[in-house]
């Protein structure tokens, strides 16, 4: 069995990830530096369900900074992935300079692990932010990446081209996974789902920018934690969608979970915001093609188990900053 480093561990993709290797027999390092872009509850209960388990081992470090490529001296690393970011496109309108060192820097000195020690394949997460205004749907890989809307694409793009120059230079084997919207148990706070089946059962107004007709491509976090493993065999150097693939309007989401909690929705629409994209949709054929990946939730079950998780966890859950 095998030693990864996955960074981000206790992120939202990077726990159920970490979760499923050890499932799988292998041991993970986890690194993350629990940072508050958003609530750090969520990250702690993740961390602390991690920490339970054998075969895995934890460093609490920022990994944008040059000094975390020591900690690793010494460590027998198969694989590193880089889930570790800061996300958001709203957020990095606000603040560009922390995406700037948590998603360029961060994934230069997860390449100086690989490249310092001998590891020879490397996972980035990327985004379908990178696609642009404009792109085709579904949006295929060779869909121009050139022109991102806001800082957190741009920062994508850089890691992204950070990672070819360590293929090109150190025969780095990479796959880069452009995630589309993720969602599911112990989600990211500052998405809609989460939010939106908080708001609804706690009787608070559902804030919508926009008149929510504007649509994401969801996919929940098992397949999408399959799909990252999948993508630890050797490609050379491969842009790979992951996720997508369940079409749904902001809308259409608030009347799913009103019919899956039972409650009436409080809806407050609001100006558009200009770093939002009207829709998402990946083209995922060639994960299908070199990775044997099959999404196998659809967004109904999916949508019930995080209401489910909710409400087992509903005596801290109901507190968890929704911006």
């Amino acid at each position: 069995m095998a030693n990864y480093l996955v960074t981000g561990a206790a992120g939202f993709i990077g726990a159920r990830t970490s979760e499923l290797l050890m499932e799988q027999g292998h041991t993970v390092v986890g690194i993350d530096n629990i940072n508050d872009a958003y609530d750090p509850r969520m990250k702690e209960y993740r961390l602390k369900k991690l920490m339970a388990k054998p075969g895995f081992k934890f460093h609490k470090r920022d990994i944008s900074e040059k000094s975390v490529v020591e900690v690793f001296k010494g460590e027998k690393i198969d694989g590193v992935i880089n889930l570790a970011a800061r996300a958001g496109v709203r957020f990095s309108v606000e603040n560009p300079w922390v995406f700037l060192e948590s998603n360029v820097m961060g994934t230069l000195n997860m390449l100086e692990v690989c490249k310092e020690y001998g590891c020879k394949k490397f996972i980035l997460a990327s985004t379908s932010s990178i696609y642009g205004e404009n792109p085709p749907y579904p949006t295929p890989e060779t869909a121009s990446s050139s022109e991102p809307m806001q800082p957190y694409a741009a920062s994508k793009k850089g890691a992204e081209a950070l990672a070819h120059s360590y293929h090109h230079l150190y025969d780095i084997d990479v796959t880069i996974l452009r995630f589309f919207t993720v969602y599911g148990p112990a989600g990211r706070p500052d998405l809609a789902m989460l939010r939106f089946v908080q708001w609804i059962l706690e009787g608070k107004p559902v804030r919508i920018n926009g008149d929510g007709n504007q649509s994401r491509g969801f996919t929940y976090i098992d397949d999408i934690a399959r799909g990252t493993i999948a993508a630890l065999k050797p490609v050379g150097y491969e842009i790979i969608n992951l996720g997508g693939h369940e079409v749904i309007s902001i809308n259409e989401l608030v009347s799913l979970t009103e019919e899956l909690t039972g409650k009436k929705a409080v809806v407050e629409y609001g100006p558009p915001n200009l770093a939002d994209m009207l829709t998402n949709q990946a083209d995922v054929s060639k994960a299908r093609q070199m990775l044997g990946w099959e999404p196998q939730f659809n967004l109904r079950q999916g949508m019930k188990n995080l209401i489910d998780w909710y409400m087992a966890e509903r005596d801290w859950a109901k507190d968890i900053l929704t911006p």
